[in-house]
């Protein structure tokens, strides 16, 4: 049976805490596993396609305003996100925009695997947008947790 995905505080131990400043949203989901981190990011990233018609949503939606819809090509990437710090047992990925600069941190240790997102909004249009995105990045983030959980934790098979 696959574990709960629960809200829980940034781990101690993460790098994003040297990012955030008074002010900024914080979340992270985590839930019992044992995943590798690599796989377990790379899970996080590929979305599935509910999320991926949401993403062209927000592509339509946002364009007019130039919001970049991706980082630069020329660099490793965690699916559209450039990764800013990779370490045994995290990765950061994500880039910095004209509305607002963005982080997630995929971390495996201990038996635990997090999702965690920082967001540090530079105006109205960057508040707005968090605020508008909001219930989705929660279902997006928990579902993410949930698929890379399962990928490294398969549930067991029964015998009749």
């Amino acid at each position: 049976m696959a574990s709960k995905v629960r809200k829980i505080a940034l781990p101690q131990n993460s790098a994003l805490h040297a990012f955030i400043k008074e002010g900024d949203f914080i979340d992270c989901f985590a839930t019992k596993s044992d995943a590798p981190l690599r796989k377990a990011a790379e899970t996080v990233a590929a979305f599935p396609v509910w999320v991926q018609f949401m993403l062209k949503i927000r592509k339509l939606v946002t364009a007019p305003f130039g919001l970049m819809q991706e980082g630069p090509e020329d660099v490793e990437k965690l699916g559209p996100f450039p990764i800013v710090s990779e370490t045994e047992n995290e990765i950061i990925a994500g880039f910095d925009d004209k509305h607002l600069n963005f982080r997630v941190s995929v971390m495996s240790e201990n038996g635990q695997l997090s999702l965690a997102t920082w967001v540090h909004t530079h105006n109205l249009g960057g508040r707005v947008y968090l605020s508008a995105i909001l219930p989705f990045h929660i279902l997006v983030a928990r579902d993410a947790v949930t698929r890379a959980a399962a990928q490294a934790n398969p549930p067991l098979a029964r015998v009749s």
